[in-house]
This record gives C-alpha cells, sequence and structure tokens, in this order.
C-alpha cells in the first residue's frame, strides 16, 4: 500500500522516479519505487536498482535483461523534458509549435524586451527576459533540459553557451553557418573553454534534411535532440541496425 500511494503522489508531483517491477526470474513480481532525491520503497531487485542513475537520465521506460536472465520492466517518471531557447527569434516560436506537440515545456529567454513578448513567441510556456546567466540561474536546466542558442550575436551567443555548458543539459545546440562555429569555437577557447566541452556543442545544430523554412528548420534541430536523447544517430530507418521503438530494447 504504501509503494502504490509513493506513486500516485509522485505522479502528482515535479519529482522524478522509476517503477522496477521484476517481470521474469526468481523475484518475478517484486516492485521497488526509487526517487532522484534517494528515497527507495521496497525491497529487492538490487542489480536493476543499481542502474537508476543511467536510467533516470534516459528518460524512457525500459526492459531491462539482467545477468542472470531474469527480466526487470524499469518504468520512467517524471514531468515532461524542457526545451530551454535563448533567442526570442521566430525560430525559437516555430519550436515551442513543434514541442508542444511532443508534449515537452518549452522555455524562452532573451535580453531584449521587444523581442521576448507573448505577441512574438506565442507558444512558449515561459517567457523570460533576461541574460543568459540571470536566465539560467531562473531554470536552473538539468540532465532532462535541451538547450538551444539562436541568437546570432556574439554578446548573447558567448555567454549563452558558456553558460549551457555550466548545466546538465542532455543537449546543447547552437544555430550558425559552419564558418560562424568555427569562429565561435575560437572566441570560446578564448574564454576559456575547454577543447572537451565544445564537443558537447552542436552547431550547427539540427538533422540534415534539406531544412529551409523556419518551421523545417525548428523540426530539423528537434529531431536531432530527440535522436541524442534516444542515444541515436539519427539516420535512414532503413538503414538502421537497432530496433525501431528505444524503449524496447
Amino acid at each position: 500500500m504504501r509503494l502504490l500511494e509513493r506513486l500516485a503522489e509522485l505522479r502528482e508531483s515535479e519529482d522524478r522516479g522509476i517503477l522496477f517491477t521484476a517481470v521474469e526470474g526468481d523475484e518475478v513480481g517484486t516492485k521497488v519505487l526509487v526517487f532522484e532525491s534517494g528515497e527507495r520503497v521496497g525491497e529487492g531487485l538490487e542489480d536493476a536498482v543499481g542502474q537508476f542513475d543511467e536510467l533516470i537520465r534516459r528518460g524512457r521506460n525500459r526492459l531491462l535483461v539482467l545477468d542472470d536472465g531474469s527480466k526487470v520492466f524499469a518504468e520512467w517518471y517524471g514531468p515532461p523534458p524542457r526545451l530551454f531557447v535563448y533567442g526570442a527569434v521566430d525560430t525559437a516560436e516555430a519550436m515551442c509549435r513543434c514541442a508542444k506537440l511532443l508534449g515537452w515545456h518549452s522555455i524562452v529567454a532573451d535580453a531584449r524586451a521587444k523581442f521576448a513578448t507573448r505577441e512574438r513567441i506565442p507558444s512558449a510556456d515561459e517567457l523570460i527576459v533576461a541574460w543568459p546567466d540571470e536566465a539560467y540561474a531562473q531554470v536552473q536546466p538539468d540532465h532532462q533540459t535541451a538547450i538551444v542558442v539562436l541568437t546570432h550575436d556574439d554578446k548573447f551567443d558567448e555567454p549563452a553557451l558558456i553558460g549551457a555548458l555550466g548545466t546538465e543539459a542532455f543537449y546543447v545546440g547552437a544555430l550558425g553557418s559552419r564558418r560562424n562555429q568555427e569562429r565561435r569555437k575560437e572566441r570560446l577557447l578564448e574564454a576559456g573553454v575547454a577543447e572537451a566541452e565544445l564537443g558537447r556543442i552542436m552547431g550547427p545544430c539540427g538533422l540534415d534534411i534539406g531544412a529551409d523554412t523556419q518551421e523545417e528548420t525548428a523540426l530539423s534541430i528537434l529531431s536531432e535532440i530527440l535522436a541524442v536523447r534516444g542515444q541515436r544517430e539519427g539516420g535512414f530507418l532503413k538503414d538502421a541496425k537497432k530496433r525501431i521503438h528505444v524503449e524496447a530494447e
């Protein structure tokens, strides 16, 4: 009863957790609920529970096949992923519209108050008028947050990307040409960003789908975000070697 009560509370809260259920093996039927805070309800399934950190970051349900051949279903609970866009440009609105279809929570920030308005970005769940460091302090991006920088202006791009690299965001993307990306890379290195950290930046961001319009660009970027979150390459399914549905692995 305690487990069911805590599971119901988890569904209604902003917390994250995983419900482990043994579906095959000696412990079949055993359930253990683990919260990101460290709270645990239930005993057993130690090998499965030991994978909690990886599973909570992947943000998806998964069937675990353990070394002894037993199977445990890991059911992920938590609020929807967040899309944080710095730069209240037209592409940001297109991305927020797409994010709504995915059920994601979208946030758009910009230091320019005349850009970050409901008239220009009506689809965003949150609008923030602030410089990058202030916006990050307010949003506190975590491992279920994707960050995309769209400003095309060094005075915004550089602090936005430096700030993003200081978070646990699972995705950091930057719009711009390859030439701009190289120039930006040099400036970030001069600003003290480590070479290894620069590898986290997806730039130019997006999948190569021939995007032209703002809506197509938004789709390209969000597709790449989904691919990164699902630990996929984002190629043609006909050429893929893995199962189509990532949660079935």
